[in-house]
């Protein structure tokens, strides 16, 4: 049987977060052990000093979610959010720009966001639920040439999105592995069974809020 902490990043990014929910969201982290803690930028210096004297990584999201920023904008957000204590990085692909086949526009876009990242994992959302299997294809290979550690599925924002599937997670390792990349799986991860088919499709990480009853629900499996 899997033992799957280490693989979840802990998360909160609805907009009306609370301190008292970061507060929470850090110590199950902690009593779970949890890779780490997914936040909005805005919660990034309370998680890193909640979460200093640990292991327990700070993760937050840039260009987030609708991938609107222009570049700039988005290399300013990733060097203050390091300077908050950000462990790692997740920012959204510039989806417009890969729809319009513009890729040399999404690879440099990566490429200049992962040289702000430097050591910090780089990981870039491909919004699975808008993009055509092909379109996968070209964006992991996007992510691949600019440089970027993980890809990733989903925000999680899309109006009646799906998330992480199997399908797509296979899809995604397929595509990077041979490239040096993992991927990270995340949206509307909810439960043991479904955290461990998407493990066993590909994914290393798994962004979810439903972290602890995951964890519960593989106690009950072992």
């Amino acid at each position: 049987m899997q033992t799957i902490n280490n693989y979840i990043e802990h998360t909160i990014l609805k907009p009306d977060a609370l301190n008292s929910d970061i507060e929470k969201l850090a110590a199950d982290a902690i009593k779970y052990n949890f890779f780490g803690v997914c936040v909005n930028p805005c919660y990034v210096e309370l998680a890193h000093s909640l979460l200093k004297d640990t292991e327990t990584k700070v993760v937050t999201v840039v260009n987030f979610p609708l991938a609107n920023n222009t570049i700039d904008m988005t290399l300013f957000q990733v060097e203050k959010c390091l300077k908050m204590g950000a462990d790692e990085i997740d920012t959204v692909l510039n989806i417009s720009a890969l729809k319009n086949k513009n890729y040399k526009k999404v690879e440099d876009d990566i490429k200049k966001t992962k040289e702000i990242c430097g050591e910090h994992n780089l990981k870039v959302i491909l919004e699975t639920d808008l993009l055509t299997k092909d379109e996968i294809i070209i964006a992991s290979k996007c992510a691949a040439i600019g440089g970027a550690n993980f890809v990733k599925t989903s925000t999680g924002f899309v109006k009646n999105g799906v998330g992480a599937t199997v399908e797509d997670v296979k899809l995604m390792y397929k595509t990077v592995s041979s490239l040096g990349l993992e991927v990270k799986a995340s949206g509307g991860i909810k439960n043991y069974s479904q955290a461990i088919d998407l493990i066993n499709a590909g994914a290393s990480r798994l962004g979810t809020s439903s972290g602890v009853d995951i964890i519960l629900g593989e106690v009950q499996n072992v």
